[in-house]
């Protein structure tokens, strides 16, 4: 496992329709895209972590707090084209991809989702999830849910309520489970990867507006890990006023690993 070169790649766009500008929001005295770059040096299984952007504005800004920037063309029809463009020339074999708008993914998830990888030689790809306990979010089209195989292999990824059987204040276990919610994470094998701009974008993907459907509908294996930590996507100035506020009022450990110190493989 030690002999694995992994590297985690954040793409982030200036360009945002409902938060224009949000990598460099601040957040708690800080850009927010400075929280997702120490999120990801957190964690002790990545050993290199790079923001690629297509503004300089975020380059120059994630220069200047002493992290890794990578330029790209911005003509891409996706973040994992982004990606994929950015590392086909590194030197690794794992590759995290962390959204640019999660600040508050615990490093520990990121962890488990690399070694979920590392240990199933069968997948191309991990991610995780994390159990739902709120009706609303197992209802909200803004939240992505994930259904998995007895082995943990990811079988659908939907913005509609899956598994659609779920019902709330029920008395049995079925009744009473809302499902899990996908959070933004991957991880890739290189090649893997590299593959994904070869292959023609889906008619599911479109439809949900899901990336890795293509990936499943072209016959990847998605390993999906089981978090007890949730993240909060940053959409929205309100979702970012309230993770700062969930942050200031001490709330903030469980979900962005708060404490955790920083690893010096930079």
């Amino acid at each position: 496992m030690n002999d694995m070169r992994i590297i985690c790649i954040i793409p982030a766009r200036y360009a945002s329709t409902r938060f224009p500008g949000k990598p460099l929001a601040p957040l708690c005295g800080k850009p927010m895209i400075q929280w997702v770059y120490e999120c990801a040096r957190s964690a002790r299984m990545v050993q290199k972590a790079y923001v690629a952007t297509d503004d300089r504005r975020i380059h120059d800004a994630v220069s200047a707090f002493g992290g890794n920037a990578v330029m790209t063309s911005g003509n891409y029809q996706s973040g994992t084209d982004r990606i994929a463009d950015v590392v086909k020339n590194m030197e690794c074999d794992i590759v995290v991809n962390l959204q640019g708008d999660e600040p508050a993914m615990n490093p520990e998830t990121i962890d488990l989702a690399v070694k979920a990888l590392i240990s199933d030689p069968v997948c191309d790809i991990s991610t995780a999830m994390v159990r739902i306990r709120d009706e609303n979010i197992y209802l909200s089209p803004n939240v992505v849910k994930v259904v998995c195989s007895l082995d943990g292999q990811a079988l659908y990824f939907s913005r509609s309520p899956i598994p659609s059987r779920a019902r709330a204040g029920g008395k049995t276990e079925y009744e009473r489970f809302f499902g899990y919610k996908h959070l933004g994470l991957y991880v890739y094998r290189k090649d893997a990867l590299l593959s994904f701009p070869t292959l023609q974008p889906t008619f599911l993907e479109k439809l949900e507006c899901l990336e890795q459907l293509r990936f499943l509908e072209y016959h990847y294996k998605i390993k999906v890990v089981e978090t007890p930590h949730d993240s909060i996507g940053v959409d929205t100035p309100e979702d970012l006023k309230a993770l700062e506020a969930r942050i200031k009022g001490g709330c903030g450990d469980d979900v962005c690993g708060q404490g955790r110190k920083v690893s010096s493989h930079d």
